[in-house]
């Protein structure tokens, strides 16, 4: 069924009246905690623990005491989830936004901070190399058959059976 015209001008008009009510918000008194979730792609338990652990500082109350976060509580929470994204745990997150906030201080510490995740990263990617090496050499053993000579279960079965250390 086609929305008569008062229908659609109902709905337009919700449309804009929500959209100006969020606008309003932002500007007035910050964002919710609900819309700096949607903004930032952080799920608001996460908000909540960032705050606890003073990654996040607590943001002002509104008179009902719902939080409100400002623009740059936007940026601060999309800082420390970019980070999380790239794996830096969160005492580095922590490290590297003290440092930002010194912009006067040489980036020594934010260089360490990333060359110790890049070992991480090569680290992990050897690993990941070595079991797909193993996972290789044991279907290319693998002959089917029964369950009983099944050469993949007898490997998982006894790790003495792999090549190496995974």
């Amino acid at each position: 069924r086609r929305a008569s015209s008062s229908e659609a001008w109902i709905f337009r008009r919700s449309h804009y009246i929500l959209f100006r009510k969020m606008e309003m918000n932002t500007m007035a008194g910050g964002f919710l905690i609900g819309e700096l979730s949607r903004r930032t792609g952080v799920k608001i338990p996460t908000i909540r623990y960032y705050e606890d652990i003073g990654l996040l500082a607590a943001p002002e109350r509104s008179d009902s005491g719902q939080r409100r976060y400002d623009a740059q509580a936007r940026d601060r929470l999309a800082f420390i989830a970019h980070g999380r994204e790239m794996g830096f745990p969160l005492e580095a997150i922590r490290s590297l936004i003290d440092l930002s906030q010194h912009p006067e201080r040489p980036c020594d510490d934010a260089d360490a901070i990333a060359a110790r995740r890049l070992a991480e990263v090569k680290t992990r990617i050897a690993g990941l190399k070595r079991l797909e090496a193993e996972l290789e050499r044991m279907i290319d053993g693998h002959c089917g058959g029964k369950a009983a000579d099944c050469r993949i279960i007898e490997v998982l079965s006894d790790h003495s059976h792999c090549a190496d250390e995974h």
